[in-house]
């Protein structure tokens, strides 16, 4: 089971570092209107197409990635005192319950908004440029697809939770400076601990 779930890790992880990069070409495509726009006094009619399909491109595919790293937002105010095993159990639960009706019609109606956008080749009325949009939209099955798949892996690490007592370790990518200081604030006491004794 550990393989499996560390081979949806790796996809969502791999997927979200990929798309990562629309950051560095949003940030590329920003600088360059602002420059044509305000220096040379001639904007362009395709940049903020561009940026809007690279920012959505990257929302949709940040979801799996954030599921693997376990960075989604979540009220744990009690959750984090309870027992490992009964966390286990809640996180099964809501999955069942909500994660994947959730997933499965995005998935379903996803893929349906991306066949008919590519039936009738779709472009962008809200642009001059009218630049084709049915690449963009085929990302939202797919961003659903790859959210089932790090759904079953996170209810096969949950399985695993409850049977064991102990969460499996995830992939290390990146960390909040929080949790680096965090650490560090603990070795210290640590060491603070061993020179009085």
């Amino acid at each position: 089971m550990q393989k499996y779930i560390y081979f949806f890790e790796s996809l969502s992880i791999w997927v979200g570092r990929a798309f990562g990069w629309c950051i560095l070409i949003l940030t590329l495509s920003v600088t360059y209107e602002v420059f044509v726009r305000y220096v040379l006094n001639a904007p362009t009619v395709w940049v903020f197409d561009m940026m809007v399909q690279m920012y959505g491109g990257l929302f949709l595919m940040a979801g799996p990635y954030a599921l693997a790293q376990d960075a989604h937002v979540r009220g744990d105010v009690l959750y984090r005192l309870f027992p490992v095993r009964a966390q286990a159990w809640i996180d099964l639960t809501l999955y069942i319950l909500f994660f994947f009706p959730g997933m499965l019609a995005l998935f379903y109606f996803g893929y349906e908004i991306a066949s008919d956008s590519w039936r009738y080749k779709e472009v962008s009325w809200n642009s001059p440029a009218r630049i084709q949009i049915y690449y963009f939209k085929s990302l939202i099955p797919l961003a659903g697809g790859l959210l089932i798949l790090q759904g079953i892996s996170e209810c096969m690490r949950c399985i695993l939770c409850i049977k064991n007592g102990e969460w499996l370790n995830r992939h290390d990518d990146v960390r909040e400076t929080e949790e680096d200081l965090i650490r560090k604030a603990r070795e210290a006491e640590r060491e603070k601990e061993v020179l009085k004794n």
